[in-house]
C-alpha cells in the first residue's frame, strides 16, 4: 500500500508517516519514481515512546514533583509505552525560559509527550506547544483534565500581578534612564 494510504488508514498525517519511514519505523521499500509501499501494514505502527515531565512551581514542593513523576510513570508503564525519559523541573508554569521543557520540545526522540495535568507543561498556550508538537508528530497526552486547586490559581494571580508590576516599573526606569541620556547629551552639544 502506498505511504498516503497508509498514512489515512491510520489516521496519522502523511507527514508523520513520511517521518516514520524515514526513522525505519515502517518496513516497505521505495520505488525508482520515489513512491514508498508499505509492505507490513499491521505491525509498521511504531510504539508508543514517552517523555514523562513532571513540574512544580518552587522547591518547597519538591516531594510532590517526586510523586508526580512516579505517578506518571506508573500511568505510562500501564497504558504499554517505553519511556524514553523523565524529566523533573522546579519553575513557575508562567516562566516561558524553562531549560528543561525547552530540550525535550525539540527532542526527536518520543512520539508522545505526558503530563499530570495541562497547567504542569503551561499554565497559557499550552495549545500552541500541542500544535507545533503535532506538526512534528508528537502527542501531548494529560492524564488528568481536572482543574487544578484554588490555591494554586491564587498563586498563578499573583505571579501575574508581580510580573506586570515589574515591568511597569521597569518601563518607568528606562524611561527616566533615556531622559537622563537624552539630557546629557544635549548640555554636551552647547
Amino acid at each position: 500500500m502506498k505511504l498516503s494510504d497508509y498514512a489515512k488508514k491510520v489516521g496519522i498525517s502523511y507527514r508523520t508517516a513520511w517521518r516514520w519511514w524515514k526513522q525505519g519505523n515502517l518496513t516497505g521499500y521505495q520505488l525508482p519514481s520515489g513512491t514508498i509501499i508499505i509492505t507490513d501494514e499491521y505491525n509498521s505502527k511504531p510504539d508508543v515512546v514517552a517523555c514523562i515531565y513532571a513540574r512544580v512551581s518552587s522547591a518547597e514542593n519538591k516531594d510532590h514533583l517526586d510523586k508526580q513523576a512516579e505517578r506518571l510513570k506508573n500511568y505510562a508503564i500501564a497504558k504499554g509505552y517505553k519511556i524514553y525519559t523523565i524529566v523533573q523541573e522546579i519553575g513557575s508554569g508562567l516562566n516561558d525560559n524553562r531549560k528543561q521543557l525547552a530540550k525535550i520540545l525539540v527532542d526527536p526522540n518520543y512520539n508522545v509527550l505526558i503530563v499530570e495535568h495541562k497547567d504542569r507543561l503551561a499554565r497559557f498556550g499550552t495549545n500552541y506547544i500541542e500544535i507545533l508538537l503535532k506538526e512534528l508528530g508528537k502527542e501531548v497526552e494529560i492524564v488528568n483534565s481536572s482543574e487544578e486547586k484554588q490555591d494554586e490559581l491564587m498563586e498563578d494571580l499573583i505571579a501575574i500581578i508581580t510580573s506586570f508590576c515589574s515591568r511597569i516599573y521597569g518601563l518607568r526606569s528606562s524611561k527616566r534612564k533615556t531622559e537622563k541620556m537624552i539630557a546629557e547629551l544635549k548640555s554636551q552639544e552647547g
